[in-house]
């Protein structure tokens, strides 16, 4: 099943974006509440921190990041639609640890060049089970691109 779009030209049209942003921070959030334990705890109080900093600072994050996620996620979306298989989130969680590393080298990135200290401590603090965090939102992720993708 070839894709018809690129994944750039899906979330990233002008008309769509502000819902994409939109659904992207109500996955995040979700994650976010979802998570339990020891790790989850930590995952909690530096997305308390992020959200505190300043009001609008994370869904400005997300809308300014999204384009360097869609890019990491190309890859993927392109060989999906040239394998075929029944759904781009089980597709992702297939190639979970791959993955996950693309988008960890937005974040990494993102945090390595950031003037922001409080931001970056939070980011350090939980970086060390971001993989598998990222890995169990995959199929949230996947349903998010097929909204739109149709």
């Amino acid at each position: 099943m070839p894709v018809s779009a690129t994944l750039g030209e899906i979330l990233l049209a002008p008309e769509v974006t502000p819902s994409v942003i939109a659904d992207c921070c109500a996955l995040i959030e979700q994650e976010v509440g979802d998570k339990s334990g020891a790790s989850g705890a930590a995952i909690k109080v530096a997305f308390k921190t992020v959200t505190s900093f300043a009001p609008g600072y994370y869904r400005g994050r997300v809308a300014d990041l999204l384009p360097q996620f869609v890019a990491a996620l190309e890859p993927f979306w392109q060989d999906f639609g040239a394998s075929g298989g029944p759904g781009f989130g089980e597709y992702l969680v297939k190639r979970g640890d791959e993955v996950a590393q693309a988008m960890l080298a937005v974040t990494d990135a993102e945090a390595e060049k950031s003037g922001r200290p409080v931001i970056v401590k939070a980011y350090r603090a939980v970086r060390g089970n971001a993989a598998h965090h990222i890995e169990a939102a995959l199929p949230r992720v996947g349903d998010l691109v097929a909204k739109y993708a149709g």
